[in-house]
């Protein structure tokens, strides 16, 4: 019974890493390259490579994702969700933290 229950929690992280590994790929895939450039970030085409290969890590490892590889592309997408996707907010003049009436 304890297999069974670890199984699926190994599942539900695996889903919930290659989601954000997903998400993360999705959003750099729409952005311009040249916010990327004035963010002061890497190059659209380096995101889009380490997040394409960080997704399909993913996809690999989803039944077992505390393996090394697995978690580096979930370090991969956390640092761009984190770190480069506010920037390019900023710099495309996104609301980000914006209430309809102004900052939060």
């Amino acid at each position: 019974m304890f297999h069974a229950v670890q199984s699926n929690v190994l599942l539900v992280l695996g889903a919930l890493a290659f989601g954000l590994e997903l998400y993360a790929l999705a959003d750099a895939a729409r952005r311009r390259p040249d916010a990327f450039v004035a963010a002061g970030k890497r190059t659209k085409q380096f995101w889009t490579i380490l997040l394409a290969v960080a997704a399909a890590i993913g996809f690999v490892v989803l039944f077992s994702p505390l393996n090394m590889f697995g978690l580096l592309a979930v370090v991969a997408s956390a640092v761009y969700v984190t770190d480069v996707r506010p920037a390019l907010e900023a710099v495309q003049g996104n609301r980000g933290t914006m209430g309809p009436y102004g900052p939060w």
